[in-house]
């Protein structure tokens, strides 16, 4: 009989703490419900005390998420905790995850507080914590540069306040596989009370060691890894919940635990991630990259056609890859491009939203000869992202013309607040005159601080998907598009962008590393 590994969730968190990561409340929401099919066993949903944005997301996130437990991060202070008890009181099952410093260097330097009242604020903290819940859990911040006896004293005098999960944070990302595994074997051997509480491993990945340190410590006795959705995070990223999942499945004889995760909605959560965010999934990367699954070596072709275990120690089919083709067309009906919709894990709450899929769908059809799975899984991301709220700008059209020996230009036309307006402007480019004619209508004054493209299948006629970061006055926003015409997807995701900045979605990141 194998342990159950728990799986803890923690993109809407710490993953949103990675620069221009920042979600709106409705974002969150979407990729909650996207975990929830993943069938992840706790979601941290935010940090409440952080702003009222973040307290209003984790409550929503909590009202609606009803399989999995909604977690709220806290620091070891009274605002904090009430706040996080306070958002998760609505949860089916809630939990607050609190913590504090322990490492040397964290104590001295930054808490200026010594051993004995961490040791003190550690045990009001998660005495606190549990007049909101049962569901604690503790983390010593820092744990991978704390001193191994001051680590067994806190984590122990933890477990008897009430804590019910203990995390060990590699906060830094400075462990090494052995060291850290290690850690978590010594810890459970010496703390006397160690099996009233489930271990967790917290990695970062600054050395690209996260993954491989969460499994150390899961061979080592840890129940719980913390992870995100493509590896998101602040710095050089979190343990990927892709790669650690699919090394425990594949792995069998070597890891004695096993998850629930339904691995086949991890594409559509890696996906819906990517375009929420901005942060593009490099090819090469593992599980969810596009290149995953792909040989181009003949000898590995070869090999594969022959016996598909040669070369490929996973199926792609298992983690929601696949090699179907969507052969409806413009005469297709309604009904059966709701099917094909559900049969990809794709469903609508409300009947409009399936009206407004179908119309892009008839449209893309027109352009497009052969549309893919995957046209339709971003066809359905760029509906709902284009559905902003307090929706203040949106593309009325785009004319856009470019000629050797002459500078692009550009033509755009928005509705804004109920008129429609016009403007041109040449760039350098056809996307740079494209957003300095938008510019010219809106004059928001922001800043441009990424653009990203890529593809969606392959071919002339692919579906492109564009990224905008934009920056004004400290805020950051992400605004996505897509479209066959790669100036047009660009134009929706800078609009898509203005929109977020204009609804004043408000985000404070919560300066902690846990």
């Amino acid at each position: 009989m194998k342990d159950h590994l728990v799986i803890f969730d923690t993109t809407l968190r710490d993953g949103e703490q990675s620069p221009g990561a920042s979600m709106t409340k409705d974002e969150k929401v979407r990729i909650a419900k996207q975990l929830e099919k993943l069938q992840v066993d706790v979601i941290e949903a935010g940090f409440p005390a952080a702003s009222q944005g973040d307290f209003d997301s984790v409550h929503a996130v909590a009202s609606v998420v009803k399989d999995s437990t909604v977690c709220a991060l806290a620091r070891a202070v009274e605002h904090d905790i009430v706040r996080a008890g306070e958002a998760i009181k609505v949860a089916n099952s809630g939990r607050i995850h609190t913590f504090i410093a322990t490492s040397p260097i964290h104590m001295e330097k930054k808490l200026r507080m010594s051993p004995d009242e961490v040791v003190e604020r550690a045990v009001w903290a998660v005495k606190r914590a549990r007049d909101f819940t049962d569901n604690v859990e503790f983390s010593p911040e820092d744990a991978g540069r704390s001193e191994l006896d001051f680590l067994c004293r806190v984590i122990e005098a933890a477990i008897d306040a009430g804590a019910t999960t203990i995390n060990i944070p590699d906060t830094v990302g400075y462990n090494m596989p052995h060291q850290f595994g290690l850690l978590f074997k010594n810890l459970i051997e010496r703390i006397p009370n160690s099996d009233k509480a489930i271990f967790s491993a917290h990695c970062h990945n600054d050395l690209g060691l996260a993954a491989a340190n969460s499994l150390a410590a899961v061979r080592n006795g840890a129940r719980q890894v913390e992870c995100t959705i493509n590896g998101l995070g602040e710095r050089a990223g979190n343990t990927a919940l892709e790669e650690v999942v699919m090394a425990v499945k594949t792995r069998q004889d070597i890891f004695n635990v096993d998850t629930r995760i339904n691995t086949r909605e991890i594409l559509p959560a890696s996906r819906l991630v990517s375009s929420i965010t901005g942060f593009a999934v490099q090819p090469n990367k593992a599980i969810v990259g596009a290149n995953a699954f792909s040989h181009e070596s003949g000898i590995h072709q070869d090999g594969v056609l022959k016996h598909r275990e040669t070369y490929e120690i996973m199926r792609a089919e298992d983690v929601g890859w696949t090699t179907n083709k969507m052969v409806l067309g413009k005469h297709s009906g309604r009904n059966a491009f709701r099917t094909r919709l559900e049969e990809l894990g794709i469903t609508f709450d409300a009947e409009q939203d399936l009206n407004d899929a179908f119309a892009r769908f008839k449209e893309l059809a027109d352009r497009k000869h052969e549309i893919y799975d995957e046209d339709l899984q971003s066809l359905v991301t760029d509906n709902a992202i284009q559905r902003v709220e307090n929706e203040t700008y949106r593309l009325v059209s785009l004319k856009a013309a470019s000629e050797t020996g002459e500078k692009p230009h550009a033509e755009v036309t928005l509705w804004i607040a109920g008129e429609e307006s016009s403007a041109s402007a040449e760039g350098s480019g056809l996307v740079d005159a494209t957003f300095k004619a938008i510019e010219k209508l809106v004059a928001s004054g922001s800043t441009l601080e990424l653009y990203s493209v890529s593809n969606v299948t392959n071919g002339t006629d692919s579906m492109g998907e564009t990224s905008v970061r934009l920056e004004l006055a400290g805020r950051i926003v992400n605004g996505q598009g897509s479209d066959t015409d790669i100036v047009t997807a660009s134009a929706k995701a800078y609009i898509n962008a203005l929109n977020k900045l204009k609804a004043k979605n408000e985000k404070a990141h919560p300066q902690a590393h846990v």
